[in-house]
Order: C-alpha cells, then sequence, then structure tokens
C-alpha cells in the first residue's frame, strides 16, 4: 500500500480538482480548429520513429525495403491510435461511473466531466488521423473488444486509475518521442502534441486516485486490485502491435507477431514506455501477486 510520505504529498482532491479545472479553462486544443486535416501528407516522411517499430532490429526488418519500413510505420501508428481510441471510450465509461455514484456540485466530479470532455476531443482526433492517413483502424482483438464490455463494471478504485495511467503514460513516452522528431509527419507530431498536453492533466488526476485508493485496501480488496490491474494491463499492451499490421507489408502475420514479441528491441521500447508509470505502482502496491505472471508477459518489467 501507499506509505506515508506518498499519502501525505497528495493534495486536498477538492484543490486538485479546482488547479486542474483551471488548467483545462486556459490550455486546451480543438483538433477540429487546430489542425489542419486537408495538408497533404509529406512524401518520405516517417509515421513512427523507426526504432520503436515492432520490427526494428530483426531479421524481418533487414530484409524490409525503406518503403516497406515506412509502410510498417504507418500502419502500427494507426494500430496505437486506434487501441487508444478504443481505452479512452472504456475510460470515458469508467470516468462517468464515478460521477453517477458522485456529487456533481463537487470539482471533483466536475474536473471528471472535464476529462471526459477532452478525451471525446482525443477520441475524435485520433480516428480522423487514422483516417487522414488511410490505415485501417485495427483496434484491440476482436476477442478483447468484446471482453472489454465489462471493465467499466469490474474496474473501479485503484485499479481503474491505475489501467488509465498504464495506457496513457506509455503512450506519452512514446508521443513525446514523436512530438520533437521532425523526420516525422508535421501532422502527427502535432497530434502528439495536443494529446501530451492535455493528457498531463489526465495523469495527475489518476495518479492521486491510485494513492488515496491504496491507504483504505484490506489484503482480499489488495489482490483483487492487483489483479485487475495486470490483467487489464496485459489486454492494453498486447493490443499495440496487430499481426495484420505485418501483412499490409507483406510479411506472414504469425511469424511476424512472434519475431516481435521475442524482438530485445521492442521488448526494451515497452520497458522504457512503461518505466515510469510501473515504478510508481509498484511503490503504490499495486504490481504484486497474483497479478506477476501478466505482468512479466507485458514486456513492462525491467
Amino acid at each position: 500500500m501507499a506509505d506515508t510520505a506518498s499519502a501525505a504529498n497528495v493534495s486536498d482532491r477538492e484543490k486538485t480538482a479546482a488547479r486542474l479545472l483551471s488548467s483545462s479553462a486556459r490550455k486546451f486544443y480543438d483538433p477540429e480548429i487546430d489542425l489542419d486535416w486537408n495538408a497533404p501528407l509529406v512524401e518520405g516522411k516517417g509515421y513512427m520513429v523507426p526504432e520503436r517499430i515492432s520490427l526494428y532490429g530483426t531479421d524481418l526488418w533487414r530484409r524490409l525495403s525503406e518503403e516497406q519500413r515506412l509502410e510498417l510505420g504507418r500502419h502500427e501508428i494507426a494500430t496505437v491510435a486506434s487501441v487508444g481510441l478504443w481505452f479512452e471510450v472504456l475510460l470515458m465509461q469508467m470516468l462517468l461511473k464515478a460521477v453517477y455514484n458522485g456529487d456533481p456540485g463537487r470539482q471533483h466530479e466536475q474536473y471528471a466531466l472535464t476529462e471526459v470532455a477532452e478525451e471525446c476531443r482525443h477520441v475524435t482526433m485520433f480516428a480522423k488521423m487514422v483516417k487522414r492517413i488511410d490505415a485501417p483502424a485495427y483496434g484491440p482483438p476482436a476477442y478483447v473488444h468484446r471482453l472489454a464490455k465489462v471493465l467499466p463494471t469490474l474496474a473501479y478504485g485503484p485499479a481503474m486509475f491505475g489501467s488509465i495511467l498504464v495506457a496513457e503514460e506509455i503512450l506519452d513516452r512514446l508521443q513525446r518521442e514523436m512530438a520533437a522528431d521532425e523526420s516525422l509527419q508535421p501532422l502527427i507530431r502535432m497530434v502528439n502534441r495536443i494529446h501530451i498536453m492535455e493528457e498531463a492533466r489526465h495523469v495527475t488526476f489518476a495518479r492521486e486516485e491510485v494513492v488515496r485508493g491504496m491507504g483504505s485496501l484490506g489484503p482480499a480488496e489488495l489482490r483483487y486490485q492487483r489483479l485487475m490491474i495486470a490483467l487489464v494491463s496485459f489486454f492494453i499492451t498486447r493490443s499495440l502491435i496487430n499481426p495484420q499490421a505485418y501483412a499490409a507489408v507483406g510479411l506472414d502475420p504469425k511469424e511476424a507477431w512472434r519475431a516481435a514479441h521475442r524482438n530485445p528491441y521492442y521488448r526494451e521500447t515497452m520497458r522504457y514506455s512503461g518505466e515510469r508509470i510501473m515504478s510508481f505502482l509498484d511503490e503504490n502496491g499495486l504490481v504484486g501477486a497474483p497479478g506477476m505472471k501478466l505482468w512479466r508477459q507485458t514486456h513492462l518489467l525491467g
């Protein structure tokens, strides 16, 4: 569970919510207005940092032409964006459940609604980006899509907010690299900049909720929360690459998917992406039995 020092450093809920509401009012983007969706894509520019593409460094990667590598990056960024879109829809349902059971007069619930509004814009932005780069919205595997319908019912408390953090902070670390890389498409970079700025508020909100929630868990509830966050994190991370993205560049989907998960470069990318959030979750007691087998399969642990 969270230690006393961590809990002591968490602001009062209403004070945090008031600060985040003020920030949301002052600094926000409307992707419909602030992005030029009609601007042409730049020939020769990439869609992902090459070293973060799942097959980078493998024998399959070495056999691909430069054009195929750019194409694989296009399909993988579409996968990441459409998985992000899918999870943010689930996130909104979970936040709305919390508001439904809370007091709408409090700033805490009002910020949760503000976050929902921002996530609505992000979902639209990701959907428009995938459409603009002319790639499929792969999303998660069909069985994960079906299973996830029950998540807003089963997830609550620290596991709910911790799962939100896993999805947001993994993407945030990769997006910061992409936003700074001038070799990538300007549209991709701007989408990442917008998401980074607004997600910073969401991360603050969720981290404080995790610390508050962990302070009151008994042994049985702690095991449930640990299992739930490990399970959700497993499905999120396993959905970030899609076998059909490999088929789009002429590779055997099963062979390429296996190669990606064995690839030490891809495993390092996942570890790097999850470094900050895994440290936070571990410090606050959410990484442990009975979920350790699932955590190891996410590639997030060092």
